[in-house]
């Protein structure tokens, strides 16, 4: 029985989902292997290759024996610490000489740069007297040689933490960075893909969001593009957590309207995915019915710039990251994941455009949540509706905020000869097993098809 292959490890972003299968554990205990660090428990186990995967595909949670039931303990991880407001960013300082560090690594974009967006946060640091270094080399999309320079760099540099300023792309280019050089065996990068088995903290990191969607700073995961493959992967590591989190609405005050959109409807993918996945417990579902609330009532209003509105992302965003880092995703972020990679469709705009199709996909096997989602996007008379009326209404609201905000609902770039590239792709990437319906590569492409 080998504990972790590489097809298992690219599974297990979705992990953490329970198909509450029984199974008498008792009979089989001696051949139970244990391994530590994955995402959502705080012990993962395997059962033996002859456990049906119908049935649980490979059981991971944290298993508990009693009287031969499984029990599975969930997990939550966040930031050790996080700032939220106006004017937080004065607290990096303060955070900085409290924890004694000496040096920090810099990553933000060329575009913040040159818009003196990172200049809010090196003032800070200006100010106060503590040492840094930007860098740079940081593709909306990061890629496997981004990861590399800024190891590279890194080490150069004398740093001893890491301030990631911006959106995911500079978020998870610092966890990337972060995890090898505390890691360096994984210096490939390649090999973070799922979960890899790393040992240690990654350098710390302060993340600060420009962007009020990907909620990176609140999350275990981040994502590479493996430009010679044409593919993205995501990597799961509760190693790579940011240790402190500031989320302030004036540093996203400077998003234009098309990607506080873009990046909005990708936060209402997270909060739906997160509430609808199968790893989905009551906590999560808290987080998760509150960050839809939010971002319902608040998108419209980020996107033409109002205080209220981006004060109402930058909280509705960060809380369903705080959900889906520990429960996992959908398809809509898998095929999304895809289209990035192939045809470098912007990441929110993906989402966005796959979110409602695969909710109509979905819908059989989401009980009553998408009466809540109805609910929570504030549709009126739910209670009053048949399950039929209220899941079309949870799409609709869905089809609707996204065409608000000025989202496409087609991409004129997918080509029929693509599709099975593409759907093979979603198949197989980590984000896939949490669905709440199983999809075979044939459903995928039907999917994308939705698209043309």
């Amino acid at each position: 029985n080998k504990l972790f292959s590489k097809s298992d490890r690219r599974a297990s972003l979705s992990l953490l989902f329970w198909e509450k299968c029984c199974y008498n554990i008792n009979e089989t205990k001696k051949n139970i292997k244990s391994c530590s660090g994955l995402p959502g428990t705080h012990d993962f186990y395997v059962l033996p290759e002859n456990r049906p995967q119908s049935r649980c595909r490979k059981a991971l949670g944290s298993i508990y024996t009693k009287k031969g039931e499984c029990i599975m303990a969930n997990r939550i991880v966040l930031n050790e610490t996080s700032y939220h407001g106006a004017g937080a960013i004065a607290e990096i300082a303060n955070e900085a000489k409290t924890r004694a560090f000496k040096k920090a690594f810099v990553c933000s974009d060329p575009d913040l740069i040159k818009f003196g967006v990172t200049k809010k946060v090196t003032d800070v640091l200006d100010n106060a007297g503590l040492a840094y270094e930007i860098y740079s080399n940081i593709k909306p999309n990061p890629t496997i040689e981004n990861v590399q320079t800024g190891v590279a760099a890194f080490k150069k540099s004398g740093a001893d933490y890491l301030i990631a300023i911006g959106g995911g792309s500079s978020m998870d280019t610092a966890k990337a960075i972060g995890i090898i050089i505390a890691n360096p065996e994984f210096e490939d990068v390649r090999s973070l893909e799922g979960v890899a088995p790393t040992k240690k903290p990654c350098v710390p990191i302060i993340a600060v969001p420009t962007t009020a969607g990907t909620a990176a700073e609140v999350t275990i995961n981040y994502v590479v593009t493996d430009v010679e493959k044409k593919r993205k992967f995501v990597c799961v590591d509760p190693h790579d957590m940011p240790i402190i989190a500031v989320v302030d609405p004036e540093m996203m005050s400077s998003m234009p309207k098309g990607l506080t959109a873009s990046t909005g409807m990708d936060a209402l993918t997270h909060a739906i995915e997160g509430y609808t996945t199968k790893a989905a417990w009551e906590m999560t579902d808290m987080f998760h019915l509150k960050a839809i609330e939010i971002i319902s009532k608040s998108l419209r209003g980020a996107v033409e710039n109002t205080k209220e509105g981006r004060e109402g992302m930058a909280l509705g965003q960060y809380i369903a990251g705080m959900g889906f880092s520990n429960v996992g995703l959908g398809i809509a972020h898998s095929m999304a994941h895809t289209l990035g990679a192939v045809y470098d469709t912007p990441h929110g705009v993906a989402c966005a455009m796959m979110l409602p199709i695969v909710m109509e996909y979905n819908a059989d096997c989401t009980g009553e949540k998408y009466r809540e989602i109805a609910r929570a996007m504030g549709v009126e008379g739910v209670d009053n509706m048949s399950q039929e009326e209220y899941r079309k209404a949870a799409v609709d609201a869905v089809r609707k905020l996204s065409e608000d905000v000025g989202i496409p609902s087609k991409l004129e770039a997918l080509k029929e000869e693509d599709l099975q590239f593409l759907a093979e792709s979603a198949h197989a990437d980590a984000c896939a097993p949490g669905n709440p319906k199983d999809a075979s590569v044939e459903d995928l492409k039907d999917l994308f098809r939705k698209l043309m």
